[in-house]
């Protein structure tokens, strides 16, 4: 069974996306530690699996722009708080996962492998592997709360 379109599946392999990938996400897991942030099943095998990848998009989406985004969580560094308090917000564990149009937004992961966009508001991309499609194909996150 295919989780991913196929439009989809060439874009993560280009990156250097492979099914069943693994990479060690401890270093990115205990990076947040001090800034507070639990680390979750959830976020330990979304980093297991894309951790370090960076996907190099642009152009007109489905309802929105595509952008780059790269799945480095240390390009979150500093920002724990932002986490923190979205995350008790929305009554959820968001963890760092990496950043969406060169810095711009922050993305991160909630124990339920519901992928969100993190800046002075907040918003959701869906869950795992929906998430990883609408970023690609350029599918607007829907917003939950306004800061």
């Amino acid at each position: 069974m295919e989780i991913y379109s196929a439009e989809v599946d060439q874009v993560l392999r280009a990156a250097g996306w492979a099914p069943g990938r693994q990479v060690d996400p401890e270093p990115w897991l205990s990076a947040f530690e001090a800034e507070g942030l639990q680390r979750h099943a959830a976020a330990s095998a979304f980093l297991t699996e894309f951790g370090g990848i960076a996907v190099d998009i642009s152009g007109s989406g489905i309802n929105r722009t595509r952008e780059p985004f790269e799945f480095d969580p240390l390009l979150c560094e500093g920002e724990g708080d932002r986490f923190l308090e979205w995350g008790e917000e929305v009554k959820k564990s968001i963890f760092p996962i990496g950043v969406l149009d060169e810095g711009r937004f922050f993305l991160g992961i909630d124990d339920e492998s519901e992928i969100y966009l993190v800046e002075s508001w907040l918003a959701s991309f869906g869950r795992m592997p929906e998430a990883i499609n609408n970023l690609i194909t350029g599918i607007q996150a829907t917003v939950i709360s306004e800061g």
